[in-house]
């Protein structure tokens, strides 16, 4: 089943259960903000361990996170003479 989606989205390639469970709880999941305790529950992991393995932190979701703390920080007096550090 999973070949038979991959070729309707043009993908060309060997697709296996694993990668395409790895995309999903990397590329589509975590990228866009699930936290890493609903992706454990949504992949069927009773422990959160076996998640982290998927849970590659890309130096875009990074840069995301620290967007939205400068956003918060800059509200709050006491870290408004410390933002221009993370411009």
């Amino acid at each position: 089943m999973i070949r038979t989606v991959a070729k309707k989205c043009g993908i060309d390639k060997h697709i296996s259960w694993h990668q395409s469970r790895h995309s999903m709880a990397t590329v589509i999941c975590l990228s866009n903000g699930m936290p890493l305790e609903v992706v454990s529950s949504v992949l069927g992991h009773e422990c959160i361990k076996s998640t982290e393995v998927y849970a590659k932190i890309t130096k875009e979701k990074l840069g995301c996170e620290m967007d939205k703390l400068s956003v918060k920080l800059k509200n709050i007096p006491e870290f408004k003479s410390c933002m221009h550090i993370y411009k």
